[in-house]
Formats: structure tokens, sequence, C-alpha cells
């Protein structure tokens, strides 16, 4: 590893033994320097290059389109790294946590954040105070920059002697707010310019939190050239952007999906993207309709929500559509294709991978794969045993590439790692062409409308409630979002099974945990099929969930 640029070493500290890494592959594409600071990288250069008049951003305020061009974006997270630096009084290797929808200020501080060296810890606007203590804790975060609108659950973990108070985080600001405290307040006066860190490539830059199956979450650590490496592999060789196209889409910054889609490929070919907190099917159409949208990124709930819509909008604009986050159902791609004439661009990646590695577009689509090993990476299935399985056998995936799996300070290294391989989780078979084709997933993550959402985690919340005995929950087929999370529970003695029990629990759930992980399926049982060591029975619930058990009158899906 080169010389660190950072004066805190916890990250680097806690990086993986190094025999437990993935083995890394680069090729032209990610051969990059040994210094780079990838914030410089994605907007700087382009100032740099005489394109700083080109639009970086695009969005609504108070109903009005505006731009922000490279120059006022460069600009603007100068001066927050001036606020980070010297307001904030931070160093290089510092955690900050970032907590807002996607707009502007979430976008710009993302970027300060790396430009003065620190790592960035961003987080879904949905978490509540317990889950972001959980993500605190662990990366040891000693600072916030939040959106002032979702300060509710960020105060709980700065309470003193409160049940979620989180004693590193000393230091918060919020945006999109004024007066004192506000990052708007801080920054009056701050240079344009701000000297950027010189960092290290390897040196870690973000610390992206996955829940993973059991609830607890891991921290994923990427350096500054894993950051350059997703803008120069999927869309340089599949999603082939240009300049002049506009990005739009569904997935937050705070998901590795939405930082590639939402801000760091369009920043890396100086194309725009547009930025929307809250959306709809309808209010996306409308989007791509208003700002003249070329390629749009959400999951297959969206898709086949808005090729029913479709016909009532204008998009003549839009040249491509990325789908990830959960399986394309062949119908909704075809839905939307008969809608638009658009070929979908499916893809699977991952949080630890950082982005997709396997995807095809336009004439390379195969009728029910998702698509090739995207270049500069490589794959392969295989069995229990790490041995190559020839194709058309169903196995793991095995992944190599320039990205990979890192924990914080986290055993489940070697789950995911093996022989130098990623192991994402998933099972697939291979053709002889090499498209490779999904089965299922291999743990028991519930994957809703392109949410992760861990079975376990809703376990426990609904165990808290007094109501509940015992309670397993599963993944249950929906069409509309894939799965619905699906609680089979088992009400303690001289308690009434009724909708309004089913409602509580339910609501219960959503002022726990993020309101997305709430069952929408209850079905009340008189007891859990367990082995006789007393083991749950899982694949006997999600064999009750698919054949129907909780779709029928009673099954409470709201």
């Amino acid at each position: 590893m080169a010389t660190t640029a950072h004066l805190d070493t916890f990250a680097r500290d806690r990086l993986p033994p190094s025999a437990l890494w993935p083995e890394f592959r680069f090729n032209a594409d990610t051969d990059y320097p040994e210094r780079l600071n990838c914030a410089v990288e994605l907007v700087d250069w382009h100032v740099r290059e005489g394109r700083g008049e080109r639009v970086a951003i695009r969005h609504r305020r108070d109903g009005r389109i505006e731009t922000v061009t490279y120059a006022q974006l460069g600009a603007l997270s100068n001066r927050i790294a001036h606020v980070l630096v010297e307001d904030m009084g931070l160093v290089p290797g510092n955690r900050v946590l970032l907590r807002g929808p996607n707009n502007l200020m979430m976008a710009a501080s993302w970027l300060a954040t790396l430009k003065a060296g620190l790592i960035a810890v961003p987080t879904m606007p949905l978490l509540r105070a317990k889950e972001l203590k959980q993500i605190i804790d662990k990366a040891q975060v000693s600072a916030a920059l939040c959106d002032v609108r979702l300060r509710e659950e960020l105060d709980a973990n700065q309470l003193s002697g409160g049940e979620f108070h989180c004693p590193s985080l000393t230091r918060t600001l919020y945006f999109n707010g004024q007066g004192e405290g506000s990052v708007e307040a801080a920054m009056a006066g701050k240079p344009d310019r701000f000297d950027a860190c010189d960092t290290a490539a390897d040196d870690v830059c973000l610390i992206a939190f996955t829940s993973g199956t059991t609830g607890q979450p891991k921290g994923t650590m990427h350096f500054h050239r894993d950051v350059l490496a997703m803008c120069d592999l999927f869309p340089r060789h599949v999603l082939r952007p240009e300049p002049d196209d506009v990005f739009c889409g569904t997935p937050p910054i705070a998901f590795t999906f939405g930082l590639g889609g939402m801000l760091c490929f369009p920043l890396r070919v100086g194309a725009s993207t547009v930025l929307a907190e809250k959306l709809t099917p309808e209010t996306l159409l409308e989007l791509i309709h208003d700002f003249r949208a070329t390629i749009v990124f959400t999951a297959p709930t969206f898709y086949r929500q808005m090729a029913a819509l479709a016909p009532r909008y204008d998009l003549g604009s839009l040249k491509k559509s990325v789908s990830a986050g959960e399986a394309l159902p062949d119908a909704t791609r075809q839905s939307w294709k008969a809608a638009t004439g658009i070929e979908m661009t499916d893809g699977i990646g991952g949080t630890e991978m950082m982005h997709i590695f396997i995807s095809s577009a336009g004439a390379d689509v195969k009728a029910g794969a998702i698509g090739r090993v995207v270049p500069g990476y490589i794959a392969q299935i295989v069995d229990d045993n790490m041995q190559p399985l020839p194709p058309g056998k169903v196995g793991k995936l095995a992944v190599r590439g320039p990205t990979g799996c890192r924990y914080l300070d986290d055993p489940r290294q070697t789950n995911y790692v093996k022989d130098g391989w990623n192991l994402p989780g998933d099972t697939f078979t291979v053709d002889e062409d090499g498209y490779y084709f999904y089965q299922a997933r291999s743990d028991d993550m519930i994957i809703s409308a392109g949410y992760n959402i861990a079975g376990p985690e809703v376990e426990s919340t609904l165990m808290q409630h007094e109501a509940v005995a015992e309670c397993g929950v599963v993944g249950g087929p929906d069409a509309e979002r894939g799965q619905v999370v699906t609680a089979y529970v088992v009400l303690r003695e001289g308690v009434d099974a009724s909708d309004a029990m089913r409602a509580a629990l339910q609501d219960y759930v959503k002022q726990k945990i993020a309101p997305y992980k709430y069952p929408r399926r209850i079905v009340f049982v008189p007891a859990l099929p367990r082995t006789e060591t007393g083991k749950l029975q899982r694949f006997r619930l999600r064999k009750m969930a698919e054949q129907g058990n909780g779709d029928a009158k009673g099954a409470g899906q709201q």
C-alpha cells in the first residue's frame, strides 16, 4: 500500500489482513497513479480542462428548473471542505456521516468530504436512530453533515444518556437550512478554492454499510481508486455515456448503485445528472420529459409501473435504461421495451463490489440472462469447495476485478472472500457463450422493490412487542415488488389474532426501524416449524409463502 495521507488511521488499521483480501486485477482502464483524489478527478479535472461551464447537476428549486455547472459545483464543494477542516476541525482519515436525500447539498457534501481526505459514511434517509447508532459506533464517526429535515433521528444519537447516544459523534452541521448550526452559514465567506488532500489511491474514502443477512451492519471499505474503477468499467464498456447525456433515476446516493448512477458516472464523463428527492413512477416519467433525460436508473418495480404509464408522456429523449437492485423479470423487460422501444440494461453488482460487474446492453442482450462479465472483471461458477463448474450447472457466483470486499473489522470477511474470489451470495448458471443466468439468493436476504432487508432484523423488532411470543420472517413472492417482507407470528396467550393487531404490529415496526422494512404480510400461526434442536426452519416458511399462505384474506398486505 502507498503512504497514506490519513492522520487518523482508524480505517486503514481495521482493514482485513491482506491474506483475506480478494485478488485484485487491473488493466489499462484501471491503471491509476499511486496518488489521486477521486473527487478532484470527478469535478476539478473538468474545470482545469476548460469545461467548467458545462452543466453538472440539474434540479428543481421552488418549482423552477435550475442548473449547476462544474465550476459552481467545484466551488460549492470547496467551501464545504473549508468548513469541514476549519470549523469542524477534522483531519484526513476522520469519518463523516452524510445524511440526506438526493439533492445538491448531499452531492456537494460527499465531494467535499473526499476532497478533504475524510471518509464518507453515507446513510439512507429512512434509517432510524437505532440503525444509525450501529453505523456510527462501528465506524467511530466523529462528525456529521445532515439535511435539516432529517435531524430528528440524528438528534437522538447526540442526546447524552439517551438509549441511542453515540459518544464519538461530537460535531454536526445541518444543510438546506439557515442560521446557526447550518452548513450554509458556516460556509458563507469561505474561499471558492481548496487545496485537495494528496490522498493515496488506496486510501479509504468511503465506508458503505450493508445490512447483510443478520441485521448487523457490515461496513464495506472502498478506496479512491475504487470510485474511479466503478466509473471506468461498466459505464465505459456497457452503458457508454457521452458528455451530452442527462442521467436521472431513483436510487439514493447513499447506495453505491445510486452513488454511481446518480453522481459519479455522469461526472466522470462530463455529463449532467438530475437530482430529485422523492419520486413515484409518475413523477419519474414527468422528470424524464421535463429535463429531457437520456439515461434512467431504477429498480424493476418502477419499470413495471412506468411501462403502463409511459404512453402518457413524451419520452423521446430517453435512450438507455438501467435496472438493478433485484431480479428483472422478462415480462417487465418486454413491457418496458414495448412501451418505449428501449432494450433494458440489466446488471448485478453489490455494495462489496461497488457497482455492476455483470451486464449486457442493446444487441448484446440475451433473453433470460443478466448479461456477460463486464470487461475488467472475471467470473466463474463454483461448487461448495470452490471448484469451477461447467456451463449449465447451478452453483455459486465468484468474481474478481479491480474492486472487491474489504469489511471494516468484521469476521464475516471470510464468508465473502474465499481463495481470492468474491462470493456475492447468489446462485447462477453460465452458458457456453458466457451469459450469466440468475437463480436465487444464497442467504436469507429479502429484496423488496430494490431494498435489501434482513429478515432476522425484522424478527428481532417484532419480538420486542408485548403481544408477540415468537415469529419468523421471510421474503414472499410479489408481482409488483419482487418480494415482500412476510412475517409468521405466534401471539401470546390471550391476544386475539385480529386485523387491528396486524395493523398495530406493522405500525410498531415502522416506528422502530426504517419503514420500508415493515412486514407487508403478517400471518398468525399457532406455532413455527423448528428442528429437534429448536432451530427455526426458514425453508418451510419460504415454502408457505411461495404457496400463498399469507396472500389470502387476513394476510395484511397494505
